[in-house]
């Protein structure tokens, strides 16, 4: 068969140009290094919240002793673990998945953990999870696990965390909303405030939003990252305007104000980081403070929670980015989930809970990045984050809560690849795509998909079509979903 020059302009294309791109892979992934730099950023726009966040939600904790944890050293480690972390991902597993501390697991932390020991205790269990995680992927065990999963529930799982990843959008930005008295209505949740959409934010949304698609369906480059610098002008225009405030003003709710942020320029950009909570951990108090059997069962839902959000985040952003083999596995898994529970263990370190894969890095994806290098650029903000505390405090939730949605669209697409006619497999992707956003959770959504495969395979006699070790982790789902009454039997 002859070769086209059609086909030698693309191989052309794809060699290496130098030794930084041969180590990448930028031009035989089909990228640029100028949509890994957009990428990056829009990566990091859409997960920058993280840095107010985190240190909100443990902020809000107090452990046994009555200890709290200062918000500012939170936030400089919250960005500084980010950074670290997410420039390891880059350079040794060369794939544009960034990491942070992650949302849940830190509610985990804060709520349930900590008040039965002391803060170093509790992040001494987030170190020991993460060891343990990496345990695992040293063994292979998990990576084996995750080639234990059939292809086409791999879809679906990416195909829930994109419906999960537009409903975190909607929420944040005020779309939608819970009822006030959902507990005496059949409708749980409402479009706005009162079924209709009454403030500035919820307009500077979806003025946002509309925007942002325009420009992606003109397919203008970098159409995301675009779209939440001019969302974030907009909104800095609106409160300047209308003095719209924040969503809470002395601790009472203001339904019509911004959400985590308030758009207004800051008064100072530089501020250096506070680092103090760097060390502060301890393992092996928490067993004697705690009990070993309570203390095992948080290590176990610590454990859980990042094992298969994770999995499930780099699924879901390979099929973004069209980087998934046959067997639907991103390139270095093993690197992937080996630097993933290094970084669990190192924001128990840090004191700033877990650190985990992020989804948001989709947005990134969306936006042409394929390699680790959009992943330098992300890390490098983080890092910068750390001094430019007050610059990322201007991007409210109505802002970049617009590229949560367009790319849970564009990870939605893929629902085609699933073959809808075979119940036995099309009941158990439902189940995985439907329940990830409906219980706000990746883990709930991959444990009953992987529950209800391995049921309807015995139910039908096909037990040997199962992965022997999809049965263990159905069990371990069991435990994980019984969880609740076995703490209360442990109690």
């Amino acid at each position: 068969m002859s070769t086209t020059s059609a086909d030698r302009d693309v191989a052309a294309s794809r060699t290496p140009k130098n030794g930084f791109d041969r180590y990448f892979e930028i031009s035989a992934r089909g990228s640029t290094v100028g949509r890994e730099v957009r990428g990056g950023f829009a990566t990091f726009f859409t997960m920058a919240y993280i840095v107010v966040l985190n240190p909100l939600i443990l902020g809000a904790g107090v452990d046994a002793v009555g200890g709290s944890l200062p918000i500012a050293a939170l936030a400089a480690g919250t960005a500084f673990v980010a950074g670290l972390m997410t420039l390891l991902m880059g350079v040794v597993a060369r794939f544009p998945l960034a990491l942070a501390a992650g949302l849940g697991v830190n509610a985990l932390v804060a709520y349930e953990i900590a008040p039965e020991m002391t803060w170093a205790d509790a992040m001494g269990l987030v170190v020991i999870e993460g060891v343990l995680i990496g345990i695992l992927v040293l063994t292979g065990l998990r990576t084996a696990v995750f080639r234990a999963v059939p292809t086409q529930l791999k879809t679906a799982i990416g195909v829930g965390i994109g419906l999960f990843l537009m409903i975190i959008g909607l929420v944040d930005a005020g779309f939608v909303r819970r009822m006030p008295d959902a507990a005496n209505t059949t409708v749980p949740v409402e479009l706005g405030i009162g079924g209709k959409l009454t403030s500035w934010p919820a307009l500077v949304f979806v003025l946002g939003l509309i925007f942002t698609i325009v420009l992606f369906v003109r397919r203008v480059r970098g159409a995301i990252l675009i779209g939440i610098l001019v969302s974030t002008v907009l909104a800095i225009i609106v409160e300047a305007i209308a003095k719209v405030g924040p969503s809470f003003v002395d601790g009472k709710p203001n339904p019509k104000g911004w959400s985590l942020n308030v758009p207004a320029l800051p008064d100072k950009i530089f501020d250096l980081p506070d680092l103090s909570l760097i060390g502060k951990f301890n393992v092996l108090d928490s067993w004697g403070r705690a009990g070993w059997l309570v203390v095992i069962m948080f290590i176990f839902t610590l454990l859980i929670t990042d094992f298969f959000d994770t999995m499930g985040t780099m699924v879901a952003v390979g099929l973004e980015g069209d980087l998934l083999d046959s067997e639907g596995m991103p390139p270095r898994t093993r690197e992937i989930l080996l630097v993933d529970s290094v970084a669990a263990a190192a924001g128990g370190a840090a004191s700033v809970s877990s650190n985990t894969s992020y989804i948001e890095s989709a947005s990134g994806v969306a936006e042409g990045a394929r390699t680790g290098v959009a992943n330098l650029v992300t890390g490098a903000l983080f890092l910068l984050a750390m001094f430019l505390a007050p610059l990322v405090t201007v991007v409210p939730f109505e802002a970049a809560s617009t590229a949560l949605v367009l790319v849970g669209f564009l990870m939605m697409t893929a629902v085609r690849q699933i073959d809808w006619t075979d119940y036995e497999i099309a009941v158990p992707a439902f189940l995985a795509i439907t329940l990830m956003p409906f219980t706000y959770s990746i883990s709930n959504g991959i444990g009953a998909g992987i529950i209800s495969y391995v049921v309807i395979k015995l139910a039908v006699g096909k037990s040997r079509e199962v992965h022997p070790l999809l049965y263990a982790v159905a069990v371990v789902f069991v435990l994980y979903f019984l969880r609740g009454p076995l703490e209360s039997l442990i109690g």
